[in-house]
């Protein structure tokens, strides 16, 4: 006989995509006669998300609406709007007019979404192995040995930075997803180096720009200068509910388009109001002799050779193929995040895969496998679900179908039993 509870659900990783299905049965189980039994594993000691980016004045690039709950439960009491009601600032933000939190503010929503759900979090605990053992029932193994059984299992593992080939991270090299962790560590530099053509590129530029006036700033990038996104009405429709069953359902070669067109909405683009604010600072130095912000369109970090004194990056023009070297105090890489791939382990076995060799999803976010139980992904889905796989803008809909489709699967109600 089992000796540890079996719950519906284990989700691993807790971030906003997993907060958000916490949320879902949270609600379904207040009306409920017969409650969803979860418990969510995250190996960070408290609740967070891109902490080593939130800059004071950096804003969301998603609307406030598209917050935990409100697109799947428009009355949930989770909501972005409730969240400001409780802090007092509920008429401060409606007068201010704007669409657009501070990344900040948003953050601190979450926190406060995720403290009233603890009940069904283990903070500081890292999965470290997932098995079947029975057709219809995981085993998850934490590293202190501490085991879970469940029906259903949803990863929910985040994001993985991105290092060029060639660099490394050091004392001198950081990637953008530690830069606040590490900028007081920064004594009066003579010149930064920025690598990426993002919005977290720019907002580091523009922060290391403003905090150290003594410091060169360069911005490296293949581009010929920052592209802005597209955030208008008609293309903000591939973030919408019913764009993933477009997606989802539409040919292999015509995901690739829909993919191709849309690409601007979110990757390697910037906020137009940043893209001028940095051409005008730029343009300004220009005037007064005194340029501090340097551009270095067209070209790619290819390597950075570190001394004791400092790091040499090796900037390659990818016009006439020549190498600068730019001697440097921090090379910051704001050149994103790859999707993280599931800790399946033995499972793989039992996965299908399609041609490519990638997971062969289905429509409910669920892993195509030979077992009657239950796994399932929120994120690593941008192949056979679109773009907001690893984005905000569909988490709450997301959390509510993977609930859905757990409650339709799970025939037998799951008690705890010992």
């Amino acid at each position: 006989m089992l000796m540890h509870p079996i719950y519906d659900i284990v989700g691993i990783g807790f971030g906003p995509s997993n907060l958000a299905l916490a949320i879902a049965l949270t609600e379904h189980n207040e009306q409920a006669e017969t409650p969803v039994t979860a418990v969510f594993l995250e190996r960070q000691h408290a609740f967070g998300w891109h902490r080593g980016m939130l800059l004071d004045d950096a804003t969301m690039q998603v609307s406030f609406l598209k917050d935990l709950v409100t697109m799947r439960n428009p009355t949930s009491r989770f909501s972005f709007l409730c969240y400001l009601q409780d802090r007092g600032r509920l008429v401060d933000f409606v007068n201010h007019k704007n669409l657009f939190p501070l990344r900040v503010e948003f953050h601190d929503y979450f926190e406060w979404a995720a403290a009233q759900v603890d009940d069904v979090v283990a903070y500081g605990t890292e999965v470290v192995g997932v098995e079947a053992i029975q057709d219809d029932l995981f085993e998850v193994t934490s590293a202190t040995g501490d085991v879970y059984h469940a029906r259903n299992v949803v990863f929910a593992t985040g994001l993985r930075p991105t290092v060029p080939d060639g660099v490394a991270l050091s004392d001198r090299v950081w990637h953008n997803s530690e830069f606040l962790h590490r900028v007081g560590e920064l004594k009066n530099p003579r010149r930064c180096v920025v690598v990426g053509a993002g919005q977290s590129a720019a907002e580091a530029v523009a922060y290391l720009h403003r905090e150290f006036p003594g410091a060169e700033v360069c911005s490296v990038f293949s581009r010929y200068g920052y592209s802005p996104a597209d955030d208008s009405s008609f293309a903000n429709r591939i973030f919408d509910p019913e764009a993933v069953d477009h997606y989802y359902d539409a040919p292999v070669a015509v995901k690739q388009r829909l993919m191709d067109y849309h690409r601007n909405t979110n990757y390697s683009v910037v906020d137009v109001d940043l893209i001028a604010q940095l051409y005008r600072t730029q343009y300004q130095e220009k005037v007064l002799g005194t340029e501090r912000l340097r551009m270095m369109k067209m070209t790619r970090l290819v390597a950075v050779e570190e001394s004791a004194d400092g790091a040499r990056a090796v900037i390659q023009s990818l016009v006439t193929g020549e190498q600068e070297f730019v001697d440097t105090d921090l090379v910051l890489l704001a050149t994103g995040y790859d999707e993280a791939a599931p800790v399946l382990g033995s499972l793989e076995a039992s996965c299908q895969r399609d041609e490519r060799g990638r997971l062969v999803v289905d429509r409910d976010y669920r892993l195509r496998t030979s077992l009657r139980g239950g796994l399932y992904l929120q994120g690593g889905t941008e192949h056979s679900h679109g773009i907001t796989s690893s984005l905000l803008s569909n988490v709450a809909v997301r959390s509510g179908e993977i609930l859905a489709s757990v409650l339709t699967n799970t025939p037998v109600p799951v008690l705890a039993t010992a």
